[in-house]
């Protein structure tokens, strides 16, 4: 299943909807080939054009959807504009109860100890069909990776969900993608975290406003520097615009 792809400071990102995501999830598992999934914002991007192997992570994966607000607007300035954000954080459930209605299977992997755990509870009452096949912290260092890969392979998940956190979980599911053999590997970030109660969402009108940026500069006062990539990556967007 093809989708049409939005060009962003020289990134793809697909013109897709959550449905039209779990559509190509649902076919990447029957084709049992392994694939990657990527949820970017601004950040992804500013920090894409300084770090070369992010950048290659994100232009080799199989779909690039718009986490984030500030995508959404590029579009519209980039004169083809993108139907929805597509959140690691609402996706996930979305997979959990898409999982429990047709059997597949999922493996978490990253965020604190015992958080990923958490979340497989958390979704398991939520979804008791639904078959989490293992549940490891680990981490994205090269150490770890042969023994990580070992968990994954012997758990042999339809899903891999990682939550280590950009760059370090594109670059990582991107350097093992093939050895994990997992038909769909997905780029979590904070999401097990929200899920488990571990840190706190910004309510849904906070979302609906698309000011989720400024609630999580609130609430976690040292991301202060990370939220400097937001007027960078307007400025690089509407100079990307004047330029072309």
């Amino acid at each position: 299943m093809g989708a049409e792809t939005v060009e962003i400071l020289g990134l793809p990102v697909q013109v897709v909807t959550y449905g039209e995501t779990l559509d190509i999830i649902r076919e990447w598992i029957g084709s049992g080939e392994p694939h990657q999934l990527a949820t970017a914002n601004p950040e992804f991007m500013i920090m894409a054009q300084e770090d070369a192997e992010f950048r290659q992570a994100l232009k080799s994966a199989d779909l690039v959807v718009a986490d984030g607000a500030g995508l959404l607007w590029a579009a519209r300035v980039m004169g083809q504009p993108l139907p929805e954000r597509v959140t690691g954080s609402d996706l996930l459930p979305l997979i959990a109860r898409q999982a429990a209605a047709e059997g597949w299977t999922i493996f978490l992997l990253g965020a604190a100890p015992g958080t990923a755990r958490q979340t497989a509870e958390v979704l398991q009452a939520e979804h008791s069909e639904l078959r989490v096949v293992n549940d490891y912290s680990g981490s994205p260092s090269d150490e770890e990776s042969d023994g990580i890969i070992e968990l994954v392979r012997q758990a042999r998940p339809d899903i891999l969900l990682v939550a280590y956190g950009a760059p370090a979980q594109e670059k990582w599911i991107a350097r093992y993608l093939h050895e994990l053999a997992v038909p769909v590997v997905i780029g979590v970030g904070g999401a097990f975290d929200h899920i488990a109660g571990v840190q706190r969402r910004a309510p849904v009108w906070v979302q609906n406003l698309h000011l989720e940026w400024l609630f999580r500069l609130v609430t976690q006062p040292w991301r202060w520097r990370r939220q400097l990539a937001l007027p960078k990556f307007a400025w690089a967007v509407l100079r990307s615009r004047w330029q072309s």
